[in-house]
């Protein structure tokens, strides 16, 4: 069986040892492989610097991939004709020498894509991309994946766009945001423009804020040479935050199909009004997560990390309030946050419709109608509505209507990596960031950045196992607003 374009492909995976490769994008490929979406020719090939046999990486990948897909879903017959195509050469993408022996290792095949997986440092994308041009291995049919953050500002991005752009066309530059690959979010465009029934309501006239929350329980973990330099602004909002944000503010695309998605994602973040100097003291809150207790655990701070400066004023977490100045939003508040070591681990998009014009029944006080579109740990949609209690008297009181995917499809729901790389493997970008969307959420970001500099205040401290900093309940109170948390007394 053929994948769905029918494309024989060579996957070449950049850092084929690293955390991304072992726990996303290796257990994907065995599932395309499992499920018959792999042309029969595709192969896949792992590089990275560590000197390991092929085999002994086959056997690597294996342990790893038995416990990152469901145990059901693990055979000895799929991983035995899966592993047939894997291989692995030891490579350092620091020498420009060891392409050429990566080019006589695939070969000449012509007729074939090549599509380039850079899960590594975002510093050597564009010494990659120019060493693969020279070693004559980039073609009109080769594509480049490229993993956030593209940049750490507006300038940085432009240049590896820059370098990039001089070796692989626009069109096959693949930069991937795998919460764009997400069952819910995808559902998203359905719910908006598969349905009559949300269309006029979606817009400043019924609706009185929008949330947009990406929360974590764990820390920086391994990470943390590169978070100490990031950010939760540079690594979460300026890339998965505003992408959800596009996709719940964009007009409906002429047709669904890449540029046509694109250009609409583009236009929210055009629309998307400044914040800059000391307005940032007033819509922004920065927060780093001090030593803290869940569960009779005790957490570390966030300065107490491995690779962490003792003295560093890094956010861990980010909570803004964003406005889109146009005529289907202007007015609504959209609200952003992301944070490490918290609470509870979710990830949501929250539709607050305002309340009705006229209290009918006294002594009730209802609550505007509201959509959550729950992206993790459990995907699903609820709609929350009023509705008589039961007994004497009109009482009212809050109902939802859940839609539980787990509930809903039977059939398992494909991890946003596997959908990701079928559209890479056949050309569909609708699902990743064009250069200047990129650029464009950069423009946006890079003067709260400076803000910050300029104010110079340190993050606000929060203790980690808690929702954040009380400066973020703040941001949203002043306006009547409260994050959509259930939190314990």
């Amino acid at each position: 069986m053929t994948a769905r374009g029918g494309n024989a492909c060579d996957i070449v995976v950049f850092g084929g040892t690293g955390d991304l490769a072992m726990r996303k994008l290796l257990p994907a490929l065995y599932y395309l492989h499992r499920d018959r979406h792999l042309h029969p020719q595709t192969r896949i090939l792992a590089l990275a610097r560590a000197r390991h046999e092929p085999e002994a990486y086959r056997r690597l990948v294996r342990r790893h991939v038995s416990q990152h897909v469901a145990s059901a879903d693990f055979s000895e017959d799929s991983w035995g004709s899966f592993s047939a195509r894997l291989d692995y050469m030891p490579l350092d993408i620091s020498q420009r020498l060891e392409f050429a022996r990566l080019a006589r290792h695939l070969g000449d095949s012509p007729g074939r894509v090549r599509v380039f997986y850079l899960a590594t440092l975002p510093d050597l994308f564009a010494p990659t991309a120019l060493h693969l041009h020279g070693a004559s291995l980039v073609d009109d049919q080769a594509r480049i994946v490229l993993e956030k953050p593209l940049g750490e500002s507006l300038a940085t991005a432009r240049r590896v766009n820059d370098q990039i752009g001089s070796v692989f066309d626009e069109s096959r530059v693949f930069r991937i945001d795998h919460f764009l690959g997400k069952e819910a979010v995808q559902n998203l465009l359905a719910l908006r423009f598969g349905n009559a029934l949300f269309e006029p309501l979606w817009r400043n006239g019924h609706i009185d804020h929008v949330q947009i929350s990406v929360l974590e329980t764990v820390g920086v973990e391994n990470r943390g040479a590169y978070y100490d330099q990031a950010g939760a602004m540079r690594d979460m909002v300026q890339n998965h935050l505003l992408q959800l944000l596009c996709l719940v503010a964009m007009e409906a695309p002429v047709h669904f199909e890449p540029e046509a998605v694109r250009n609409e994602k583009l236009k929210i973040l055009e629309a998307l009004r400044p914040i800059t100097g000391m307005d940032v003291q007033d819509q922004t809150v920065r927060g780093q997560y001090s030593r803290g207790r869940r569960a009779g655990e005790t957490l570390p701070a966030y300065y107490f990390e491995k690779s962490v400066d003792h003295d560093s004023n890094t956010e861990t977490y980010v909570a803004l309030r964003a406005e889109i100045d146009n005529w289907r939003w202007a007015g609504v508040p959209f609200y952003l946050r992301t944070g490490k070591s918290l609470a509870q681990r979710k990830s949501e998009i929250v539709i607050q419709f305002k309340s009705v014009p006229h209290r009918l029944f006294p002594g009730t006080t209802p609550e505007g109608n509201r959509l959550v579109i729950r992206l993790q740990p459990d995907e699903s949609i609820s709609l929350s509505l009023m509705a008589k209690s039961p007994g004497r008297g009109m009482a009212l009181q809050e109902v939802e209507l859940d839609l539980h995917f787990d509930e809903a499809f039977k059939r398992r729901r494909w991890d946003a990596y596997e959908r990701l790389l079928l559209d890479v493997i056949e050309g569909d970008a609708t699902l990743f960031m064009r250069r200047d969307e990129i650029e464009a959420a950069w423009r946006w970001v890079d003067p709260i950045i400076g803000g910050w500099q300029e104010v110079y205040r340190s993050p606000k401290r929060y203790a980690a196992g808690s929702w954040g900093p009380e400066a973020a309940d703040s941001l949203l109170e002043r306006a009547g607003h409260a994050w959509f948390d259930e939190r314990g007394d």
